[in-house]
């Protein structure tokens, strides 16, 4: 099977850490790879826009990467990679070049000059990379000051050369070590090279050197070297390959590392080079298109995919020998495609998500597939696990998410950062449920940075997951305006700050006191995946984590150093006062230090003891400019392999390092002791006690590679701490984890049908790979409860493109949705408005949608039933079947008088003067009005609820919105104001607004109450007393009773005594606003966002009025109308609402009430204003 994008017109905001990007450089004009000053910041975690993630599905961590999934393509020139968190080593290469480190992509134009990133690969399988002529410092553009670029060949004249390399903790006699040096002859010019070392059983090593001319855009000349004895000499291949073929690429088959496929330069042919022997013959093949990505199957070598310059995706299943079109870029929109290669036609092509996805949203990615769908102004996300149905991802209801990175897929879980709707330079970290469906938060404000421009943006974002212990994370967080290293061994659920080293490395003691002082991390890797970084960590060598640092209040990037820890973060030592690349020997029982290749070196130094001690080797006579360094590429032999130059115009020099004579033999049972992991003390991380198996230090054995680290793993006891908040819930201070606000505990899934069972939160959920059992375990666990047989709600039909106009002949698909309710015990009747109507005996018949073709044009309206034994829901669409306009808000009353024209407006976004229609839908009317007026006065004459509906049109496009207007005779409000630190946590969003109004009305426990919240900020709201059914009939009780009543309700509010937790630690007032005549209209924004208001607390058992005057006023956004009679009850119109329904407007959109247009109503006054109050329960009116 394959999956692609079909791409067309839209744009994408889900990144991937997996997903790098195209590179292109810019050799002459870059500048040298230092840093220019100790202040700058390097980069961190790197995310780009992608087209596809992992083409490495479910490869383990040390295997090879490379390998192409089966539902994997690259419809733009973006590459992969399935390492967990993309940091700086994440970096973009050709897509399918398997462990590698791509330096370019010559032919993309849309990065500009100097841009680098290198795509990092896992040293413990094959070794695959390609490196520039340039001087590596192991950190970023950002703080090189001039992206440090691979293949970049600097000038080197100007730099001296250091002697006393590095410094350690004990210096000893300086032994020399086995190393053997090759010139690749006649190469000099060549300014990139991809080095191939597959490391299973095998000493070949093929390296292809190259000139790119980025004048002219392409590959010029090209040599292509083979070793057959690791790497102590190598033979030129340009005669088998042939001596004028300018080759660019070099691939190598994932699952058959004897298949190699190189591409040539399409710039002089467009062929491809095929060899199933290593690289000993080749046979060269004609293509018709230029390869731009190459994927291929992660189980059947022969099989691969390959995406062309002008946008065409093909297939071939002989390794590259013939190659089939399946798909060439035609829609104008993006579609989520599944076929089967060889046999995608459109009859054989399945869509599984039913609409159309956001351009380059697609991330496949372990047993994950994310997509986003273009919404009205909110990003929506859906995720499908193990290849089943898409499903939404839940966020918290008030993340907001501007931007969504996948962080990590690689621990039965997905981490994301997300970028909430108030944050600007830092992500939160989230963390799912397996499915990859309910996110829960982990770590709030981790530290990120962003680079690139807007077409190729790049987002580092600074945590790293610890190789080796599941669980464990290291996190840089903005606190208070200073970043801080945080560490974690429960997925995120507990946090604490590093323990800095108690003396420094001449022993002096370091005075570092918790919380105001501790240790803090770079946690970013090198762009050159050959070069360590600043924070290396291994799987075969669990609890060794070596880094960059500072010691102090926050992370700095001056005085920093090299600090190591043996015991999982728990306790630090200093190793180096410089900046050094750390490499794992010996499946990580050796550790190998070289200086930081700023100066040429020809020295490294070794250490046996986990850092304590440190010993020097010279491995070259002449200092060597280091380009990059492979380890353990061999399966039976200890080698490594030096990259780089001995000056700016020496060929490329290749060290070969056979590290087998610093050992003194094999190691033995009596050479190892163990090794408990633990958390500061506390033995049981991740519900187990593990004890682990190392090498004495000191001891030069060799561990050998039966050597298995883990010697016993025994569950604990579970406790509170294995336990994470479930979704919807927080934890408060006294470490409980309540509901939010927003959330309501008791809603069943409608996929819970009456008979079946359902998990009941108990507002835990256990830690993903936690292993603990029995404790608390039945008391966090989810209960098993009963299905409840529940009345439909929440019923909503749409249109599958989610448009409410269609050409006329086409075939709509109809989707039908409900929010509770069993669905399989609720039938389902759809109502096309036209004379047929459709029954479905379920909810499950109509997964698929609903199709209807449309035989006449005209407006009609679609009307869905969801009826079982307990009740019924209904639901109306109005289709048009035939001048754009982007938004419509509907503004009217929320309470009218009885009897009382009121007048409703329809804004339009953008403004449309006599150019769109109207289409009212009045009370229970169901035929139109039809204006061209954007304004509509009306008069209820019952009593009750009605609703109005609104629909504008504008050439192809029509939008609608809908209001709900209470009709009744009188009320009585009350404005209200919060406390200040409200105004923080205000996304100022209609959802936002009608929880807080829920919590308000809870906190005075009144019934006959509405709570309308303002829009905009400071946030303010308006009360409404409401009176009981049968009070809106004859006279009411006297002016004092009244009183009384709302006395007790102003008193509560005037002392304080009304308040709510909005989240743990913030507590909000409810205080009583006090009113005056003048500024009701005029200046104010918050007064006559009180025409505005929001229904939040739908008890309608009564209705109010606030304030009227004794002349007709204008409040922005509506028109009041009052007519007072002295000969009967005084009466008036109040606040009146502004629509929060419709989806594509936020209220910060719309324009100032200069602009919008002047209503005036032809109405007198009588007599002197009075103002009269109604009271809810048994209180009369009062005139």
């Amino acid at each position: 099977m394959i999956a692609a994008l079909t791409p067309g017109n839209a744009k994408a905001e889900i990144t991937c850490a997996s997903c790098p990007s195209p590179v292109q450089l810019h050799l002459e004009r870059l500048e040298l790879g230092l840093r220019t000053g100790p202040t700058e910041e390097p980069s961190a975690p790197k995310f780009k826009e992608l087209g596809v993630a992992d083409q490495n599905a479910g490869v383990d961590e040390d295997q090879e990467t490379g390998v192409a999934s089966v539902e994997d393509l690259s419809p733009f020139p973006q590459d992969v990679s399935s390492d967990g968190v993309r940091t700086e080593g994440d970096t973009p290469g050709r897509s399918g070049e398997s462990n590698r480190a791509s330096v370019e992509e010559e032919r993309e134009p849309l990065m500009g000059e100097g841009a680098s990133a290198l795509r990092r690969a896992r040293r413990s399988g094959a070794e695959f990379a390609e490196f520039g002529q340039s001087r590596w410092t192991g950190r970023t553009g950002a703080e090189a000051g001039g992206a440090p670029e691979d293949g970049q060949k600097p000038g080197r004249s100007d730099l001296g050369w250091n002697r006393d390399e590095g410094r350690g903790n004990t210096r000893q006699d300086e032994p020399k070590i086995a190393s053997s040096t090759f010139s690749l002859t006649g190469d000099s010019a060549h300014n990139h090279a991809v080095v191939y070392w597959s490391g299973q059983n095998s000493s070949v090593i093929l390296i292809l050197t190259k000139l790119y001319d980025f004048h002219i855009g392409s590959v010029t000349e090209s040599t292509l070297w083979r070793s057959t004895d690791y790497g102590s000499t190598y033979d030129r291949m340009n005669d088998k390959v042939g001596s004028k073929t300018v080759l660019s690429y070099l691939y190598v088959c994932p699952t058959n590392k004897r298949k190699i496929m190189v591409l040539t330069d399409p710039e002089f042919e467009s062929s491809v080079l095929i060899s199933s022997d290593e690289g000993e013959s080749y046979q060269k093949y004609r293509l018709t298109f230029y390869v731009l990505s190459l994927l291929f199957h992660h189980t059947e070598e022969d099989w691969a995919l390959a995406y062309s310059h002008d946008q065409k995706l093909y297939s071939s299943v002989d390794f590259g020998r013939k190659w089939q079109l399946i798909h060439e870029l035609t829609l104008l929109h993006i579609s989520y495609v599944t076929c089967r290669a060889q046999m995608c036609t459109e009859a054989n092509r399945n869509y599984p998500f039913p609409g159309y996805i956001d351009i380059s949203s697609l991330v496949v990615q372990d047993d994950y597939i994310f997509i986003q769908v273009p919404t009205s102004g909110r990003a929506t996300y859906y995720v499908s696990y193990k290849r089943d149905s898409f499903i939404q991802i839940k966020l918290p209801k008030y993340s907001l998410p501007k931007d969504l990175h996948i962080v990590s897929t690689d621990e039965k879980q997905v981490f994301a950062a997300v970028q909430e709707w108030n944050q600007n330079d830092t992500y939160n970290l989230y963390l799912s449920d397996t499915r990859g469906i309910y996110f829960t938060l982990a770590m709030e404000n981790v530290k990120t940075t962003r680079e690139g421009n807007r077409l190729q943006p790049v987002m580092y974002v600074y945590v790293h997951q610890v190789a080796g212990i599941k669980g464990m994370l290291i996190a840089n967080k903005r606190e208070d305006n200073q970043v801080k290293t945080f560490i974690t061994y429960n997925k995120g659920r507990d946090w604490r700050l590093l323990q800095a080293p108690a003396t420094d490395l001449d022993g002096n003691d370091i005075h570092c006191i918790l919380p105001f002082c501790s240790l803090h991390l770079q946690l970013q890797t090198s762009e050159n995946p050959y070069l360590s970084g600043t924070i290396s960590t291994k799987s075969s060598a669990p609890g060794i984590i070596v880094a960059t640092g500072n010691i102090g209040a926050e992370l700095s990037y001056n005085n920093v150093g090299m600090f190591i820890s043996s015991d999982a973060g728990n306790s630090w030592r200093q190793i180096f006062e410089e900046e050094h690349n750390v490499w794992f020997l010996d499946k990580g029982g050796a550790l190998v230090a070289v200086k930081q290749p700023s100066v040429p070196t020809r020295h490294l130094w070794v250490s046996f003891d986990e850092g304590r001690q440190w010993i020097q080797h010279s491995f070259s006579s002449v200092p060597l400019f280091v380009d990059g360094v492979l380890v353990e590429a061999g399966a039976e032999n200890q080698i490594m392999t030096f990259f780089g130059h001995f000056s700016h115009r020496s060929e490329w020099q290749l060290i070969k390092i056979d590290y087998k004579s610093i050992f003194s033999r094999k190691c033995i049972e009596e050479d190892y002791q163990t090794w408990h992991l633990h958390n500061q003390g506390e033995p049981c991380v991740m519900g187990q006690k593990q004890i682990y198996m190392k090498r004495r230090p000191g001891n030069y054995c060799m561990l050998g590679k039966d050597y298995s680290r883990i010697l016993s793993a025994e569950s604990c006891i579970c406790r509170a701490h294995d336990f994470e908040c479930d979704y919807g819930y927080e934890r408060r201070g006294d470490g409980n984890c309540r509901p939010a606000f927003w959330f309501n505990p008791s809603t069943v899934s409608r996929s819970c049908s009456q008979g079946q069972n359902y998990l009941n939160s108990t507002g835990y959920r256990k830690v993903v790979l936690n292993n603990c059992t029995k404790g608390v375990k039945e008391m966090y666990t989810a209960r098993k409860q009963q299905c409840p047989n529940r009345p439909p709600k929440g019923l909503l039909v749409t249109t599958k493109n989610g448009k409410l106009t269609a050409n006329l002949g086409s075939n709509i698909t109809f989707l039908v949705h409900l929010d509770e309710g069993d669905s399989l015990r609720t039938n389902i009747q759809l109502d096309f408005g036209d004379g047929t109507a459709v029954s479905y005996s379920n909810l499950s018949w109509t997964e698929e949608g609903i199709k209807h073709v449309y035989k006449s044009a005209g407006i009609f309206r679609v009307t869905a039933l969801a009826e079982n034994t307990l009740g019924y829901d209904t639901t109306t669409l109005f289709l048009h079947v035939t001048c754009p306009v982007e938004h419509v808000q509907l503004v009217a009353p929320f309470v009218v008088i009885r009897n009382k024209e009121v007048n409703i407006t329809a804004v339009v976004l953008p403004s449309h003067s006599r150019t769109v229609t109207y289409f009212w839908w009045l009370g229970n009317n169901t035929e139109p009005v039809i204006t061209l007026d954007g304004s509509i006065s009306y008069t209820f004459a019952n009593e009750g609820m009605h609703t109005i509906t609104v629909q504008v049109a504008a050439a192809s496009t029509i939008l609608q919105d809908t209001k709900i207007v209470a009709v009744k005779e009188f009320f009585k409000s009350l404005l209200l104001s919060f406390s200040p630190n409200l105004d923080e946590f205000n996304p100022d969003i209609p959802e936002w607004r009608q929880d807080v109004g829920r919590v308000i009305k809870k906190a005075l426990l009144q019934e006959q109450l509405l709570v309308a919240v303002f829009p905009g900020v400071p946030t303010a709201a308006e009360l409404f007393l409401l009176p009981h059914k049968n009070q809106s009939e004859g006279k009411k009780k006297s002016e004092e009773e009244l009183e009384q009543a709302s006395g007790v309700i102003v008193s509560a509010l005037n002392q304080n005594l009304v308040e709510f937790e909005l989240k743990p630690g913030v507590r909000v007032i409810v205080y009583n606003t006090q009113l005056t005549l003048a500024p009701l209209v005029d200046s104010s924004p918050r007064h006559s966002s009180s025409a505005m208001l929001m229904l939040l607390s739908v008890v309608f058992l009564g209705l109010a009025v606030f304030l009227i005057y004794k002349f007709k006023r204008k409040i922005p956004w509506i028109n009041i109308y009052a007519e007072v009679n002295q000969e009967k009850e005084q009466e008036m119109i109040g606040s009146v609402g502004q629509g929060d329904s419709t989806p594509k407007i936020t209220l910060s959109e719309f324009p100032t009430s200069k602009e919008l247009m002047e209503k005036e109503l032809d109405a007198r006054v009588k007599s002197k204003w009075r103002a009269f109050i109604i009271m809810a329960n048994d209180f009369m009116c009062y005139i």
